[in-house]
């Protein structure tokens, strides 16, 4: 009988986001860039799918809004999900990954811009190309209510909130965008990698509670420029790319700094530095993995 947990300990979960980090330090900067290109693509679908479920949903809008929320919120996770499962670059799990590997020595300090930088752009274009090419010129969503909802959307997101507001929704939304992701990472099969527990319930709430993600935007708001918005792309940066990036900075800091203080302080103890340098095999990594998890849970049981 198989008695193994579904999920990994919070302790083997911090440690396996240092070795993606080292991972993705190690990874040539061209690769990073497209596997960020896809990943602003798979979120687009997403954004899409989350923008034509609320722009359809008309009546129900008027009669039940919170309800057109919640429904349009709970369909755009599947980018996030196909993003975690192909292994892709999304700036926003990156800003939890980093500050931990940097905070324990475990990737350079100038690693952490070079690759905010490297997957900001690549998000940006892949969420630019998806826009343009698969959704304006593509013509599937140029009728009314689609197209109107779309410019509004735009709006709502980037013109008629103050700077402040941006910034504090974008704080909501990473915080949540990141549990999300390390739930991810600690579930041991792809089942619980895709289910509503893992990904979907933290980013639903994000979605139709109506906090902003600086990657989702650049889909969402480039695309209602494209359709008529009053909105030009410089006042899109100004207010709000900047703004709701620096939030998720932030939220992305209150999931990763405490799990670092929490289950890294034995960090070095587990061998980990070793696997920045190639200096350990995939197996002696898990073990290294194991007795994280194995120690944290003998201090649990020294504590009691």
């Amino acid at each position: 009988m198989n008695t193994a947990s579904p999920t990994l300990k919070p302790a083997a979960v911090a440690a396996l986001i240092i070795e993606h980090a080292v991972i993705k330090h190690n990874t040539p900067y061209e690769v990073i860039f497209s596997k960020a290109f896809l990943a602003g693509v798979m979120l687009s679908f997403g954004g899409l799918l989350s923008e034509v479920t609320s722009g359809g949903a008309t009546s129900l809008t008027t009669s039940n809004p919170g309800l057109a929320k919640v429904l349009g919120g709970f369909v755009f996770p599947v980018g996030l999900v196909m993003i975690v499962l192909n292994g892709y670059e999304l700036l926003t799990s990156n800003m939890m990954y980093f500050p931990m590997a940097v905070a324990k020595r475990a990737v350079p300090w100038w690693s952490l811009p070079v690759n905010w930088i490297i997957v900001t752009f690549g998000n940006l274009v892949g969420s630019l190309f998806f826009g343009a090419i698969l959704v304006k010129y593509s013509g599937i969503v140029s009728t009314a209510p689609y197209n109107t909802y779309i410019v509004e959307f735009a709006m709502k997101k980037a013109s008629e909130p103050e700077w402040h507001q941006i910034f504090l929704r974008g704080i909501g939304c990473n915080w949540l965008v990141c549990i999300a992701v390390w739930q991810a990472a600690g579930a041991r099969d792809t089942i619980s990698k895709a289910s509503i527990f893992a990904i979907w319930l933290p980013i639903w709430v994000f979605v139709a509670c109506g906090y902003d993600h600086v990657v989702a935007n650049m889909f969402s708001v480039p695309l209602g420029i494209m359709f008529g918005a009053d909105l030009t792309a410089a006042e899109y940066i100004r207010k709000s790319l900047i703004a709701a990036y620096l939030g998720n900075v932030i939220g992305a800091l209150f999931v990763g700094m405490p799990a670092t203080y929490f289950y890294l302080r034995d960090y070095n103890a587990g061998n980990m530095r070793a696997a920045e340098n190639g200096e350990l095999s995939a197996g002696e990594l898990a073990s290294g993995v194991t007795e994280i998890q194995v120690n944290d849970s003998d201090n649990k049981s020294k504590r009691q």
